[in-house]
C-alpha cells in the first residue's frame, strides 16, 4: 500500500474522523487549526480558524453540515462545514477533552477536564434549533458532574440515549441521558483508556488503553467480549465495517521517542482478527506513536494520525479483500 501523506499540521495529531459517506476526512492536532480533507486524493478542502489552543477532539454531524471541535482554550465550537465559519461557541471552565454529536444530530455532548479545582463534567446541548445556534445561544439540556477520575474518551453509544465514557483509571462507564445518571460502571483495564470507537452496527465498542490492550465490549451491557494484546501502549483502535478485522495503533510514550529508532518504538498499525484475536498484519510508516485511527465507512481503507504530525490515508490492495483466514 502506498499511502497519501497529508501534512497540514505543525504539531502532533490528536484525532481523525471520516464523515458518514467517507468522502471527507477531518483531522485536529495540538496546533489550533483543524483541517478537512478529501479522502479520495488527499486535497485539503479547508481549515477552521478560531481556536487559541490545542484541539483534543472533533466530530462532524451525520449530514456533514456542521462540525464541532473541543479545545484546551476552554471552548467548544460548532462550525458550518461548508463555509468554515463558527456558528456557536460554548465556554467552559477547563479544557474540553471529548465531544460528539448524537445519532440524530439534535444533541451535542462534550466533557471537560478535572483541573484547577473544577470537577470533570459532561455537558449536553440542544442544537436542533437553528435560530438559537445562529444567535450563539444553544440551550444546555443538562450537566453531569463526575465523582470518579476524569473522562479521557467518550462517545454516544446508543442513538440519542446513552453515552459511553472511558476514564483515567481504566474504568468504563455508561450514562443514561434520559434519566441523567450513570447506569453501568466496570473496570477491565489497568490504565487510562485513550480511545473508544463504535462498530458500524453500533452493537459493540472497542477501547484502547495504556495497559497495552484493546478490548471489545457489548454496547448494551458492557460485557467484555474480546481482548487484543500488544507490547506497547495502545492509543487508538477501530473495527472494520465490512470484515472481521480490528486495527490497533500506538507505540512507546511520545517523550521517549527521540531516544530510540522507529523499529524499537513499534509505531506500526497492527491488524487483528476480530474473533480469533490473532495478529495477521502490520503497516509501518509513522515516525512517532499513532494517536488516532479510523476505518473508511466502505471498509476499503483506513487512515492514521500520529505524533509526527502526518495523516496517512491508506487504500487496501486487492490482496486484502482476497485474503481468507483459515479457521
Amino acid at each position: 500500500m502506498k499511502p497519501l501523506m497529508l501534512h497540514g499540521h505543525e504539531r502532533s495529531i490528536t484525532q481523525i474522523k471520516y464523515n458518514r459517506e467517507g468522502d471527507l476526512l477531518f483531522s485536529c492536532s495540538k496546533d489550533h487549526i483543524p483541517n478537512i480533507w478529501y479522502a479520495l486524493n488527499g486535497e485539503r478542502l479547508g481549515t477552521l480558524k478560531g481556536h487559541q489552543g490545542a484541539i483534543w477532539c472533533m466530530d462532524p454531524i451525520w449530514d456533514t453540515s456542521k462540525t464541532m471541535t473541543g479545545s484546551a482554550d476552554n471552548t467548544c465550537k460548532v462550525w458550518d462545514t461548508q463555509t468554515g465559519t463558527c456558528v456557536a461557541t460554548m465556554e467552559t471552565r477547563t479544557a474540553v477533552r471529548t465531544c460528539g454529536f448524537s445519532y440524530s444530530g439534535k444533541t451535542l455532548m462534550y466533557s471537560t477536564d478535572k483541573t484547577m479545582g473544577h470537577p470533570c463534567e459532561i455537558h449536553l446541548y440542544d442544537v436542533n434549533d437553528d435560530e438559537q445556534i445562529r444567535s450563539n445561544k444553544p440551550y444546555m439540556v443538562m450537566s453531569l458532574p463526575m465523582e470518579e477520575p476524569k473522562i479521557t474518551s467518550a462517545i454516544w453509544s446508543h442513538l440519542d440515549d446513552q453515552i459511553c465514557a472511558g476514564h483515567e483509571d481504566g474504568s468504563l462507564s455508561q450514562w443514561d441521558v434520559r434519566m441523567g445518571k450513570q447506569t453501568y460502571k466496570m473496570r477491565e483495564h489497568n490504565k487510562q483508556i485513550n480511545d473508544i470507537q463504535l462498530s458500524k452496527d453500533t452493537t459493540m465498542v472497542i477501547t484502547a488503553s495504556k495497559d497495552t490492550k484493546a478490548k471489545i465490549f457489548d454496547c448494551a451491557s458492557l460485557e467484555p467480549l474480546k481482548t487484543y494484546k500488544t507490547d506497547r501502549p495502545v492509543n487508538s483502535a477501530a473495527i472494520s465495517p465490512t470484515k472481521d478485522h480490528v486495527v490497533l495503533g500506538g507505540g512507546q510514550e511520545a517523550m521517549d521517542v527521540t531516544t530510540t529508532s522507529t523499529r524499537v518504538g513499534k509505531f506500526d498499525a497492527r491488524f487483528f482478527h476480530l474473533i480469533l484475536e490473532e495478529e495477521f498484519g502490520r503497516v509501518k510508516g509513522h515516525f512517532g506513536p499513532i494517536n488516532s485511527l479510523a476505518f473508511s465507512p466502505d471498509g476499503k481503507g483506513y487512515s492514521s494520525g500520529a505524533e509526527d504530525g502526518y495523516v496517512r490515508v491508506h487504500q487496501f490492495d486487492p490482496e486484502y479483500f482476497e485474503f481468507e483466514y483459515e479457521y
